[in-house]
């Protein structure tokens, strides 16, 4: 039976780091609702649970709280910071405003060989953010590490296997803070650490094949590493029964439509139909400017253009789609605005016949090209840069014309071809052009032009979640811009885009 740590979500800006780093540590994990009831997280048979942070006060009226019947279970709890001062305020404790708030780097004394602790120096560094503290620890519990500031930095019942840390060891900030998690699945849950690629292949094609039976599916493929590793997948599972549609929506990369269909076909034999709509989306999308508009509009015209190409197909009863965990969470839940739309998880219309397949909807995208690997799907196609859903319309401010997506493709292309000369295309997470419908006066051979803008737009990043903006070199930026303004005639100037996300997102809509 497959061992899973449950990560009850209290809305705080760290929850999917913790997801990762215990998936790093070969453990699989899912992040669920801290509403969810005690009755439903029982019916999971989770290995350990994790409490996570979360930007409210415990002390406030209307504070997020968790059913107490989860420290009951019988199984590990680990609380970080907001869990933390929830597990102390449920179990008995009390948590008031401290005199000192503590925010970064911090000096943790561990007081206690307790065994989250173990092997860890008893001065270490930890990463702090809080305005709450513990003041009185519940009934059997005991203070294992403090700072100058927090008396309570991290508590403990080790018999029933509760712990409580102020600080968050998910963070590289925390020098040890891995070595914690390690020692909280390992040697406090017993965890074996069997959840590799190659089991998530093979416990997939097994629930794939179950699910679907003896009947057909189609997938949509749009091109991009996620539908593409996603198609294989299920095709590994149910052969000739797959049906792949690639729907040209004619807001695709330079050449990109006629390179995935071939390789497709090539590599893998198989059954795959390109559809030509490019003048059905761009008549949808006249006159429409705003982003989350857009990407309502992409997501119901591709699966309406999608369910007429599939009638040829009436058996298929089940839609394959290579929705990630990032889709999920940026398209909003109960602790979460929505960030943006993503058109596979919020544009969907309700009246779809098909089941949905979701194979990689708990993945991030690092994980999605190790099941890419495991899959045999050369690093061309696994380490492509990601490219959004809605495509070039969201790379195009305003109105989506063909005129500007032919010049943002051209420009793209530019970008993409200076990026691989200069060695940094495998370097970086995304880098692109973008068309944000600025005219600007320029001087091209002696005389005034009113030409376009083109932003540059490159970042480093390891699942999208967050990511830092890429300081190219300056000759690689030089060498961009001239080689745009030389072979883009109807633009005049490049800027590049010096902010990371947050604040702001990768995508510009």
């Amino acid at each position: 039976m497959k061992e899973e740590v449950l990560i009850l979500n209290f809305g705080g800006q760290y929850t999917q780091l913790i997801a990762r780093r215990i998936r790093e540590c070969n453990v699989y994990c899912e992040i669920i609702s801290h509403k969810t009831p005690v009755y439903k997280i029982k019916e999971m048979k989770p290995a350990a649970i994790v409490l996570s942070g979360g930007p409210a006060s415990v002390c406030a009226k209307n504070a997020p709280q968790c059913d107490k019947g989860i420290f009951n279970l019988g199984v590990p709890v680990l609380g970080i910071c907001y869990g933390a001062q929830l597990m102390a305020k449920l179990l008995g404790g009390r948590v008031s405003q401290s005199e000192i708030s503590e925010y970064g780097r911090s000096e943790l004394i561990i007081n206690n060989d307790n065994p989250i602790f173990g092997n860890i120096d008893k001065v270490t560094t930890a990463w702090m953010s809080h305005t709450d503290s513990i003041d009185t620890l519940p009934d059997d519990f005991e203070i294992i590490a403090f700072t100058k500031d927090c008396p309570v930095a991290a508590m403990a019942n080790e018999s029933k296997r509760l712990y409580g840390v102020q600080f968050h060891p998910e963070v590289v900030h925390t020098t040890k803070g891995m070595e914690m998690l390690r020692n909280f699945l390992f040697k406090i849950s017993k965890l074996s650490a069997d959840w590799t690629m190659d089991s998530l292949v093979e416990q997939t094609i097994k629930s794939v094949r179950e699910k679907v039976g003896d009947k057909e599916a189609i997938c949509a493929i749009s091109g991009g590493v996620d539908s593409t590793v996603a198609a294989v997948l299920i095709h590994r599972a149910i052969g000739d029964r797959l049906h792949c549609i690639f729907v040209d929506n004619g807001l695709l990369r330079l050449n990109e439509a006629d390179e995935v269909e071939r390789f497709l076909k090539d590599k893998f034999k198989m059954d795959i139909r390109k559809v030509d709509a490019h003048e059905q989306f761009l008549s949808a999308l006249k006159g429409v400017t705003k982003p989350e508009q857009k990407r309502k509009i992409i997501g119901n015209t591709f699966i309406r253009v999608f369910e007429k190409e599939t009638d040829k197909y009436r058996d298929a009863e089940f839609l394959v789609q290579g929705t990630l965990y990032p889709d999920v969470i940026e398209s909003g839940d109960d602790m979460a605005s929505t960030i943006k739309s993503h058109h596979n998880v919020g544009g969907l219309p309700k009246d779809m016949r098909f089941k949905l397949i979701e194979p990689l909807r708990m993945l991030f995208k690092d994980e999605v090209r190790k099941v890419g690997r495991e899959l045999d799907i050369p690093n061309s196609i696994l380490h492509r840069h990601p490219f959004p859903g809605p495509g070039l319309a969201i790379r195009t401010l305003g109105e989506v014309t063909e005129q500007k997506l032919d010049v943002l493709r051209k420009a793209d292309y530019v970008v993409t071809r200076e990026i691989k000369k200069a060695g940094l295309y495998d370097k970086l997470w995304q880098a692109f052009a973008i068309l944000p419908d600025i005219h600007s006066v320029g001087v091209m051979g002696d005389e005034r032009t009113y030409g376009e803008t083109i932003v540059l737009r490159a970042v480093n990043s390891s699942d999208g979640m967050t990511a830092d903006w890429a300081r190219l070199p300056y000759e690689v930026l030089d060498n961009i811009s001239r080689q745009i303004i030389n072979e883009v005639h109807e633009v005049n100037r490049v800027v590049y885009d010096i902010t990371s996300k947050p604040p702001s997102t990768i995508e510009w809509e």
